[in-house]
């Protein structure tokens, strides 16, 4: 049995919770500072999550934040953070104290991103690890999770399968049979550039295969494009893999990772009917992002936009069009609040 701590008691943290307990495990959901009625209600439902609509399992138990450092004195086997890409610095501050004296447990990231610092694009296991080396905090270990798994899906125990990564294979190896089940299945890699990266991006791309509907032929009626977009959606699909696999080597991740789990099989599952497929499905019908996402999405994050706003500008600098003319489309409709434009001469 190990001790397991999670940060975040949203619907993905969470569900984490579900193989991590089925494995026997001790397992604890630290919410954060904005989660405090949050668990609260939890808890007076007896451990039924509304998001997820599912009760979990008993033995997991939830906690406010505040009971985060008579946690950390239970010496925590697994540290699991399942904020968003936002609460990274904020999650930094609250660790730099906790372990400004005592050595840090393993870290496993659920959260997926990328972000640019100093001009470079930053991976947030790199981000993460620069904001607790200014805390003085050196002896850091931080695993990342990639692959096709909803939080639902997971919480009610649906057959999903993850790879961990690590640059030390071995430890990706130990976490990752540390939480396999029958039902959660785990492999691991030491391309920890290529998991985090594919994992990052396919949000983009996903938004690209979500606009097959709107831009697969422009004489016919909308009844007819949604019942024959697949040749377009396909298209869509081999040029974002085509894409995903340059960029990742840019980044100095291994282009094969593309074609596993964290790549196209989260690409998969997220242009089958995820919030980017539908922001796509707007954008080629010829909405404009704002009007979209004021209209259509307004309290929904859509993460493929946000990444966008974040490395959209770096990437043109680094990319001519004819090199990534998918990605570079799906950048200018957003950052521009333009029509989609995609140029099909220069598909691969």
């Amino acid at each position: 049995m190990q001790n397991i701590v999670i940060i975040g008691a949203g619907a993905m943290g969470t569900a984490f919770s579900t193989p991590c307990a089925d494995k026997g495990h001790r397992v604890n959901i630290i919410g954060t500072h904005l989660e405090n009625d949050f668990i609260d209600k939890i808890k007076k439902e007896k451990n039924f999550h509304p998001t997820l609509k599912v009760h979990v399992d008993n033995k997991v138990e939830f906690e406010k934040f505040d009971k985060f450092d008579e946690k950390l004195r239970s010496n925590i086997d697994l540290l699991v953070l399942g904020i968003s890409s936002k609460g990274i610095d904020w999650v930094s501050e609250q660790l730099g104290k906790a372990y400004s004296r005592k050595d840090m447990p393993d870290i496993l990231m659920l959260t997926k991103g990328l972000s640019i610092h100093n001009n470079k694009y930053e991976l947030l296991v790199e981000k993460l690890e620069r904001l607790l080396n200014k805390k003085n905090i050196s002896k850091i270990n931080i695993s990342a999770v990639g692959g096709p798994c909803l939080a639902t899906g997971l919480a009610n125990k649906v057959h999903s399968s993850v790879v961990i990564a690590n640059k030390d294979i071995q430890t990706a190896k130990k976490i990752a049979n540390m939480l396999n089940t029958d039902y959660y299945h785990t492999s691991y890699s030491d391309d920890l550039n290529g998991v985090e990266v594919s994992a990052a991006i396919k949000n983009i791309f996903s938004m690209a295969v979500g606009a097959a509907k709107g831009i697969c032929a422009k004489n016919l009626s909308k009844e007819l494009r949604q019942k024959n977009y697949l040749n377009t959606a396909s298209a869509l699909i081999e040029q974002s893999i085509y894409e995903m696999e340059i960029f990742v080597e840019h980044l100095k991740g291994k282009k094969e990772t593309v074609k596993g789990l964290a790549g196209l099989g989260d690409l998969y599952v997220s242009a089958a009917g995820g919030r980017n497929s539908k922001m796509g499905g707007f954008i080629g019908e010829g909405i404009n992002f704002s009007k979209a996402k004021k209209t259509k999405m307004p309290n929904i994050t859509v993460e493929g936009a946000d990444l966008i706003f974040e490395i959209g500008n770096k990437v043109k600098e680094d990319f001519d069009e004819k090199k990534l003319p998918l990605m570079i489309a799906m950048i200018n409709a957003i950052l521009e609040d333009k029509k989609l434009d995609i140029r099909w001469e220069n598909f691969n």
